[in-house]
């Protein structure tokens, strides 16, 4: 299956970021903790070169608590700063606004020697679809200012949200690039839901996903379908088991491979099979997706 998905909306909010980009302090840039590097837009760290840098760990909450460590040092590391969020129950989101005063220390002194009082921070909200973005402005600013859905796409169009007397953002439509240069990038993206399920194989989809579980989190996998015994299974033998155990059949008793799949990949994604990430911090992290 190739992995490639780049709607013309989305071009038009790479312009939107460059033309933009001079009325910006921060980018605050949202990404999944499930899969940290893949839903990085290789693109903003050029667009958002020579500005501050804020990285929110969205849907914390999915994904495994000690890679959630790990990744946090990772990117501190690397000079960014970055949190651990939820942003729809709002987990973290009260140490957004201390960490952009912290982020943007050197830009508020500068302002103060100028004579400038009061003048907000301005910060550019970014991400790829479907990481959370609105969600994240919506919870963070206590309304709904910026629109909201379960599908990639949703936000079409710039605007400036004015937050507090400190802070304004710039939401923008989430971007991908062009074409995912390693087919690792795009097969993890659809596994958590950033490109429309319409244009997947979903059988496909959930046998690289029980790939990776069968591997890294085979106990809770068993735990929430059921399945007992310690032999070694193949994927396509565990969807097999999930049909059975969620009853997933056609007429005649055939296995309803499709179903079961959706039923996998529904559950990963809502994190009733527990916290799982796909992509585990440590060397090579960068290489991989090159």
């Amino acid at each position: 299956m190739n992995y490639q998905w780049y709607p013309g909306h989305m071009m038009k909010a790479k312009r939107m970021m460059q033309e933009n980009i001079s009325l910006i302090d921060l980018v605050i840039e949202l990404v999944d903790a499930r899969v940290p590097l893949s839903s990085r837009n290789p693109d903003i760290d050029e667009l958002g070169k020579n500005k501050s840098r804020l990285i929110l760990l969205n849907k914390s909450d999915l994904a495994d608590p000690e890679e959630n460590r790990r990744w946090m040092a990772y990117f501190k590391e690397r000079g960014f700063h970055v949190l651990e969020i939820n942003a729809r129950s709002g987990q973290g989101l009260r140490a957004i606004q201390p960490k952009v005063q912290e982020a943007c220390r050197e830009k508020i002194e500068r302002d103060k020697k100028r004579g400038i009082k009061n003048r907000p921070v301005r910060a550019i909200v970014v991400g790829i679809p479907n990481v959370g973005k609105s969600t994240f402005i919506n919870s963070f600013a206590g309304k709904a200012c910026a629109k909201t859905g379960n599908k990639p796409g949703v936000t079409k169009g710039k605007q400036w949200i004015r937050l507090n007397r400190e802070l304004e953002f710039l939401d923008t439509p989430g971007i991908l690039w062009p074409r995912f240069e390693s087919e690792e990038v795009g097969k993890k993206l659809a596994m958590i839901g950033s490109m429309n399920d319409d244009i997947l194989q979903m059988t496909e989809l959930a046998s690289e996903l029980l790939s990776w579980l069968l591997v890294h989190y085979r106990e809770p996998l068993f735990a929430r379908y059921q399945i007992t015994g310690e032999e070694e299974v193949t994927p396509v033998e565990m969807l097999a088991l999930i049909c059975e155990n969620r009853r997933c059949y056609k007429k005649g008793q055939e296995p309803d491979y499709e179903k079961a799949a959706a039923i996998l990949v529904d559950d990963f994604r809502s994190g009733r099979i527990g916290r799982i990430t796909l992509e585990m911090c440590g060397k090579g992290q960068e290489e991989e997706q090159k």
